[in-house]
């Protein structure tokens, strides 16, 4: 009580504090930074998160790996878009030692794990499929595809084993283009597309004239 005490007592914190339990406290004592707890208390109300998931959240630095602009944002209580809250890097779960990781290695792991793949990137995003076959001059293959039902728009994942590359770009791009004239309903908005690379490129995400597409690194626990 006394650590409590010590750490809320000149914090203004959310309300939904308020409907966390007092194991869900237990988790967030060691937290000092206000906006590192209101992010946590957040999610846990938004997920409904029991103690041991919240823990896991917290292990994981969630809320230190999210971009600089949505950490404003979210201190300023601006409403994010759905790119906002998904964290850079992404932690992937690793089940055995692997002598050399691939683009068939981590679709697996991710495939594995989808379950905590999906709350990684935020809220609202269902699975439609993987090695989705799409037509172009032959058959093409998205590596991931998603869709948001909060934004609604259908979101393309590329895996790359590699540091981000220009031909990625284009690639992704390519597949982009085809959900949104094939497969996007006329109520769905834009796709966006997301390259998820062993290593970003500033250099190519910033002169890449698609808003709508974006790369997180991974990391492998």
């Amino acid at each position: 009580m006394r650590r409590f005490y010590d750490v809320f007592k000149d914090i203004k914190f959310s309300p939904l504090a308020r409907t966390l339990s007092w194991s869900h406290y237990m988790e967030l004592l060691p937290l000092k930074d206000v906006n590192t707890i209101n992010y946590y208390i957040s999610i846990s109300n938004t997920f409904n998160l029991t103690k041991r998931e919240l823990r896991e959240r917290i292990k994981s630095k969630e809320y230190e790996r999210l971009p600089n602009n949505t950490k404003d944002k979210l201190i300023r209580n601006e409403k994010l878009e759905v790119i906002d809250s998904i964290p850079n890097p992404i932690v992937l779960k690793k089940d055995c030692d692997y002598e050399k990781i691939t683009e068939l290695l981590i679709k697996e792991m991710i495939l594995k794990n989808m379950n905590s793949f999906l709350k990684q990137l935020g809220k609202g995003f269902d699975y439609i499929g993987n090695e989705y076959k799409i037509k172009l001059d032959n058959y093409n293959y998205i590596d991931i595809l998603l869709y948001n039902v909060i934004y609604k728009c259908y979101v393309v994942v590329e895996l790359k084993a590699t540091k981000l590359k220009k031909d990625h770009i284009g690639q992704i791009e390519t597949y982009m283009g085809y959900v949104d004239k094939i497969i996007r309903n006329s109520n769905d908005n834009e796709t966006l597309g997301i390259i998820l690379c062993k290593k970003g490129n500033k250099y190519i995400t910033e002169y890449c004239s698609n808003k709508k597409i974006f790369e997180r690194e991974y990391i492998i626990l």
